[in-house]
């Protein structure tokens, strides 16, 4: 069987998928999910001021996920776009792009702006916000335009770039990355690409080593509040990316058996690994970041291409976790935000006296996913793409 699939994740292309690497990104996704659980511990033990509190304790390294999925973006756009410009316009790649990911960033405002209300309409300090500040943070998030801490339309009051949808700052900087793609990288040859890409690999092993961000890891560029995370973002998204690009134009696929649920259990193992404590000044916990991002996840991005699904059930899972992928990393934190406010209000910071609620969290934010990507992304990418003329065999 072909490693390769046409998939629901994207009408966006007439070449197949790599069908692996599209499972790969569905169960980081749900990783994702994961992770934002044990968060929703640590922060509620912030918010009530629990003594050693606001730490997350399990499954520390999850939020490595968003680099991992840049570096799969940067390959997959560069195999689907590079080969293409001789017959596509700069405005005939934004439509495209703007189809396949902006009608599920305006389905997660509205299902953040739902929550939000269900919530009360107040911030996390209880303090009510002005109704003229939900509106315009609604429109805002809708338009893709970041919220500046401490702004009226700022409303959960925690600093996030897209308060109604935290998440969203990802692809804030996955627009960005598209644009650089279109305007700049893609004309680079595959030397200069090279050298683009170990150019900024030292400067982000500099950022993530150096602990410049002060958080002792490279968690950074979910708000706009200070110039380290508008820069880590930045660069959090640029060298995965890039190097995903480096990894697709010069990809030779090697012989590999069984790599899916290998590399699924890899990421687990990767993200799990407890946070390491700096020693004499040096970030170790930078060092280990670096080793998944500079060597792990290209590896994986390499054998998940290089693979082949042999039966119909890992190729099924694979196309189910891949057409999930998107809704749900967009879908579920505003779930996560009434899961967080439960947490807080009943004062309870361990798996073990919420698994109940946590399995529900799961199932609403799977089952979400799964209504908005049918119900919603795939007809509404449809009639763009018709309006547009940029149909599912050309896009």
């Amino acid at each position: 069987m072909s490693n390769k699939q046409f998939s629901s994740a994207s009408y966006a292309d007439s070449k197949p998928h790599y069908n692996i690497l599209d499972g790969l990104r569905g169960a980081a996704a749900l990783m994702v999910v994961w992770y934002h659980v044990f968060e929703g511990f640590a922060f509620a033990e912030g918010m009530n001021g629990v003594e050693g509190g606001g730490l997350i304790n399990v499954f520390n390294h999850g939020y490595l996920a968003v680099d991992f999925f840049f570096m799969l973006s940067g390959f997959v756009i560069s195999y689907a776009y590079d080969d293409r410009w001789n017959k596509m316009s700069l405005g005939d790649f934004f439509k495209r792009r703007l189809v396949r990911l902006h009608p599920m960033i305006i389905m997660g405002a509205i299902i953040g702006l739902t929550t939000f209300l269900l919530q009360g309409g107040v911030k996390w300090d209880g303090s009510v916000t002005p109704v003229v500040g939900v509106v315009v943070a609604f429109l805002l998030t809708c338009f893709f335009i970041p919220a500046w801490p401490g702004a009226m339309h700022e409303v959960r009051g925690n600093g996030e770039m897209f308060p109604l949808n935290g998440p969203s700052w990802s692809l804030f900087f996955e627009y960005i990355g598209n644009i650089c793609y279109a305007l700049f990288i893609r004309r680079l040859s595959t030397k200069a690409l090279s050298v683009l890409v170990a150019v900024l690999g030292l400067i982000y092993i500099w950022f993530a080593v150096g602990n410049v961000s002060g958080y002792e890891s490279v968690g950074v560029g979910w708000t706009i509040g200070d110039s380290v995370n508008v820069f880590g973002g930045f660069l959090r998204m640029m060298f995965p990316f890039s190097l995903g690009m480096l990894l697709a134009r010069n990809f030779k696929p090697v012989k590999v058996r069984g790599i899916f649920w290998i590399a699924i259990v890899v990421l687990f193992a990767l993200f799990s690994v407890p946070f390491f404590p700096s020693v004499n000044g040096i970030c170790i916990n930078g060092i280990y970041e670096m080793c998944c991002i500079l060597i792990a996840f290209p590896i994986l991005v390499w054998l998940g291409a290089s693979g082949v699904t042999s039966d119909k059930a890992s190729t099924g899972v694979c196309k189910f976790l891949g057409d999930l992928s998107y809704p749900l990393y967009i879908v579920h934190y505003p779930v996560m935000y009434l899961f967080y406010a439960w947490l807080i209000k009943n004062q309870l910071y361990t798996l073990a006296d919420t698994w109940q609620v946590v399995i529900l969290v799961f199932a609403v934010n799977i089952t979400l996913a799964v209504a908005a990507l049918k119900l919603y992304d795939e007809p509404v990418r449809k009639w763009l793409a018709a309006k547009l003329k940029i149909g599912a065999k050309k896009l």
